[in-house]
């Protein structure tokens, strides 16, 4: 029978998945609590053990640590074992965690970004019932001063000088959007009379923020459709009634991203998505979940 190969030591991959995501030893090293010599060490022992170089210096001393393409292979299954991992030792340490938490967030985001978050934490914690709202930033936020939500996901614009870009209060920043103009391909943009435009009702976020820009750039709009529902405004696109605001990562393939030199368009603001905590005494499935949806989503940005 062949030697079976040797398992792998989760300490050595939690500071090599560290790493990777911090970009260098020693943020990895503030990151996770230990000395940058120790992950160092820890390092050299992965690699040691696998015969492999994992991560490659660009630039020399100093410059940007990079993952080689052995190493690039690694994190992938790092990942993916660290999580059966964690989801193990959950399932099998706290097997009491249950209850209901309430989860407010908005309906795109959650669309795109939560069903594989929701799904694993629902395995790990079987007897959790999720309680899931979708709805508008502002909705989400009176309802969550109100106590209908134990965790909330909103929207917060991060120009300067707009409402919700004010100084952090308790919220955790767990994704950053980068918004861009969207049409379908059928659409003719009319070179000198007003922008059309498929947007969500009033105080949505996008909208507010497409208005602000085109108003400060001087670009002539009118809104040709209004819809709540993201399946209403991307289907309104397609049919070639105008332009919608979308975060890139969630832009159809079938849609186009409109150049803004191009089309006389302005930047658009970025958005942050915030997860809020609601004070004072939670339940430990609500404390557990927002955990998980920070880890998740941080880790989810640094693949991409």
């Amino acid at each position: 029978m062949p030697t079976p190969l040797p398992p792998f030591d989760l300490d050595l991959l939690r500071s090599f998945v560290a790493i990777a995501d911090a970009g260098g030893f020693s943020r990895a090293a503030e990151r996770i609590g230990r000395t940058q010599s120790t992950i160092s060490l820890q390092i050299k022992r992965l690699e040691a053990g696998l015969g492999q170089v994992l991560f490659r210096r660009e630039g020399g001393r100093g410059g940007r640590t990079l993952l080689t393409p052995q190493g690039e292979v690694l994190l992938s299954y790092a990942r993916q074992i660290l999580h059966v991992s964690d989801e193990a030792r959950a399932r099998l340490m706290e097997p009491e965690v249950g209850g209901i938490v309430r989860l407010g967030t908005p309906e795109d985001f959650a669309t795109v970004h939560l069903a594989d978050v929701l799904a694993r934490f629902a395995r790990t914690y079987p007897q959790v019932a999720l309680a899931v709202n979708c709805d508008f930033t502002v909705n989400l936020l009176d309802g969550f001063a109100k106590g209908q939500y134990d965790l909330v996901l909103f929207k917060r614009a991060l120009l300067p000088g707009q409402g919700e870009a004010g100084p952090e209060d308790g919220g955790t920043g767990v994704w950053r959007e980068t918004l861009v103009w969207v049409a379908g391909p059928r659409l003719v943009l009319p070179p000198d009379g007003p922008l059309p435009l498929v947007l969500a009702p009033a105080p949505d976020v996008y909208r507010r923020g497409a208005l602000a820009a085109l108003d400060a750039a001087g670009r002539a709009w009118r809104i040709v459709l209004t819809s709540p529902s993201l399946a209403g405004l991307q289907a309104a696109v397609r049919a070639g009634l105008g332009v919608t605001v979308l975060p890139r990562e969630m832009v159809p393939p079938d849609l186009v991203v409109l150049g803004e030199a191009e089309h006389r368009l302005p930047v658009l603001p970025a958005t942050a998505i915030v997860l809020y905590r609601a004070p004072g005494a939670r339940s430990p499935a609500a404390d557990r979940l927002g955990d998980h949806i920070v880890q998740s989503l941080e880790a989810a940005a640094a693949r991409g």
